[in-house]
């Protein structure tokens, strides 16, 4: 097996690891469902598993689509921050959304807005370790299939988001109002208007 497909593997274990973790034992505490049922988390996840399968098997046969633009070692470090920053992202999402943490809208449930920890740099820090995840991929492969699975990615985040701020609007008002005018959608990128 290649150091590549160690490095995905490795990553994969304690970010799905991290995830699951999340979801078993909120769901255990709080005795109910935090997975809700919505086609664009369904379709995401899909994705999700979907580019990390294809990723691993690029890993595992590395010269057949990999197309090299810079070198290796500088791939793999940036690839490596990237990896190490969607872990930290990931981490601190999960602890500071606490008890509000779910998998997709579930129109039924009420939860806190958080906008304390990570939630004041990134309204979805959560998805943005996503994003750097794509990222870590992409540049430690030097693929261009896997640069067009996260623009396809990138797009079905986004629309995940824009589902979930309709709901946190409809269930905060004016609170998320304040919250979205104070604190970007992504990190560096914020939207001027809606």
């Amino acid at each position: 097996m290649t150091q590549d497909a160690w490095l995905i593997m490795l990553h994969q274990l304690l970010f799905q690891g991290m995830f699951f973790a999340k979801n078993i034992l909120l769901e255990r505490r709080l005795r109910k469902p935090i997975r809700g049922f919505n086609p664009e988390a369904n379709l995401s996840i899909a994705f999700f598993a979907l580019f990390i399968c294809v990723a691993l098997w690029f890993s595992l046969s590395p010269d057949t689509h990999r197309i090299s633009v810079l070198p290796s070692g500088l791939t793999q470090a940036a690839a490596g921050l990237f990896m190490l920053a969607s872990l930290g992202i990931a981490a601190a999402s999960l602890k500071d959304l606490g008890d509000s943490w779910r998998v997709g809208v579930i129109e039924e449930q009420e939860t806190e807005l958080i906008d304390q920890g990570v939630y004041r740099f990134s309204r979805n820090p959560y998805f943005l370790a996503y994003l750097l995840m794509f990222a870590a991929y992409t540049t430690l492969l030097q693929s261009f299939l896997l640069l067009a699975l996260s623009v396809i990615g990138f797009g079905l985040i986004h629309g995940m988001i824009l589902r979930e701020e309709r709901y946190l609007a409809s269930k905060h008002g004016a609170d998320y109002e304040c919250y979205r005018r104070r604190v970007s959608r992504y990190l560096l990128l914020r939207k001027a208007s809606y």
